[in-house]
């Protein structure tokens, strides 16, 4: 039995090698394995009572994978935050809080999306803040859906132009909440997403090894990583053409 970690996928209908390339990826996990979903699987999310067509495709392939035997676990990330129990449920996922800690082989690893680790990035962690409180979140679903699209778009929008004058060390990992969260949680490893940072960081700290595993976006190739018989294995492969 494999455990398989994906995240950043950054799904949408536009999208569509990567669409592909998770359908694709979807056949690898076999029966009795796991398969993390580390967030930001949908390029946006605005509430689980939108229906698209492009979702229900997502949720069926989802649901089909749980029925042949795979177990399948979903966390949020800064873009899908807002995914709920009903989605999950139907998809046949099991919604996790950030951070968790699940047991590999023998040691206890901590899984992030990784956003709550930028905390040199002032203004993102402000919108953090803001957008994780259940009552915005709660304002925000009451509104109506063209209004919830609107803002989204907008959001996006406003982003990606405050990240182009962003330093690229801001927009990273702040080392010391890394050892932070290990410490805490009393492990050495630690496995998530977000920085679109693909890469295994090793280090001491107090006399102790430490490992970070850093999840690749899907926006060129696609990425996973796989643990078995011991072993952890990052993943690239290319992206079909649909």
């Amino acid at each position: 039995m494999s455990t398989w970690f994906i995240s950043d996928l950054h799904l949408a209908p536009e999208e569509t090698r990567i669409t592909a390339g998770f359908l694709d990826f979807m056949l690898e996990p076999q029966a009795g394995d796991s398969l993390y979903i580390l967030g930001d699987f949908f390029n946006y999310w605005i509430g689980d009572d939108v229906k698209h067509p492009y979702i229900e495709q997502i949720q069926q392939v989802l649901k089909a994978t749980q029925a042949r035997g795979v177990t399948l676990y979903f966390m949020h990330g800064n873009r899908d935050f807002l995914i709920g129990e009903d989605f999950c449920k139907a998809a046949g996922m099991t919604l996790l809080s950030d951070p968790t800690v699940i047991q590999l082989g023998s040691e206890p690893v901590v899984l992030m999306h990784g956003d709550s680790l930028c905390t040199r990035d002032d203004a993102y962690m402000e919108f953090r803040k803001m957008a994780r409180n259940p009552q915005w979140q709660k304002q925000f679903l009451n509104q109506p859906i063209e209004d919830r699209i609107a803002y989204a778009q907008k959001a996006r929008s406003e982003s990606q132009s405050s990240n182009s004058m962003k330093d690229e060390s801001i927009m990273d990992v702040t080392p010391a909440e890394v050892d932070i969260a290990l410490t805490k949680h009393q492990s050495k490893r630690m496995i998530h997403g977000h920085t679109h940072r693909p890469n295994i960081h090793q280090w001491q700290q107090d006399g102790e090894s430490r490992e970070r595993i850093v999840l690749g976006d899907w926006y060129t190739k696609g990425w996973y990583l796989k643990f078995d018989h011991d072993q952890y294995d990052l993943v690239e492969f290319d992206l079909p053409n649909p």
